[in-house]
């Protein structure tokens, strides 16, 4: 991979960890627009697979996509590069941030500022579901896709169930089952 790749995917991961408040939950809406929309690195399933691979693990989801995106566009220098580019904003702006937010968290604005992060990585975060449900819809059709939301949606949060259970068991499913026979079942 050339230097200017590397330079590339650093500024992209750069950005992401300046822009990414909110941890990385937050951070996989902007991941999405570089890795896929920008540069064009990965495609829409590949994303959604890597995204559903990386809930799975154990760790950060903030440090294992860009290891892997990286990786893939870079190999092993690739990797590391985007997890420095991720976590060298995080670790600064933490040190700074902590230190000004304990010397003055008695201000009221400063406290105003925090919550007024909720509704941005909300709205973030219904546009990337949005995403993820249109996909769904076109691959696999609405009543599948609504189908899957209330099953595991009524696991998740109904019964308790750890949602990387929930996850490796639509991704076994996905390898026994072709998309194909969904489909034909759906009609």
């Amino acid at each position: 991979m050339t230097l200017t790749a590397q330079r590339s995917l650093f500024m992209a991961f750069l950005r992401i960890g300046l822009l990414g408040f909110g941890g990385g939950p937050a951070m996989i809406p902007l991941v999405h627009q570089e890795v896929v929309k920008r540069y064009h690195w990965l495609e829409e399933e590949e994303f959604a697979d890597i995204l559903a691979i990386a809930n799975t693990l154990p760790g950060p989801i903030a440090t294992k996509m860009p290891g892997y995106i990286g990786y893939r566009v870079g190999g092993i220098l690739g990797s590391i590069n985007a997890v420095l580019a991720v976590i060298l904003p995080m670790i600064l702006a933490m040190i700074l941030l902590l230190g000004l937010f304990s010397r003055y968290r008695d201000i009221g604005w400063i406290h105003g500022m925090g919550q007024a992060v909720v509704p941005v990585v909300m709205v973030m975060m219904a546009q990337l579901t949005w995403d993820f449900w249109s996909k769904s819809r076109s691959t696999l059709g609405w009543m599948i896709s609504l189908g899957m939301i209330i099953v595991t949606g009524g696991l998740i949060y109904g019964l308790g169930v750890h949602p990387a259970l929930v996850v490796g068991v639509l991704l076994a499913t996905a390898l026994a089952l072709p998309v194909s026979a969904l489909r034909k079942k759906e009609a």
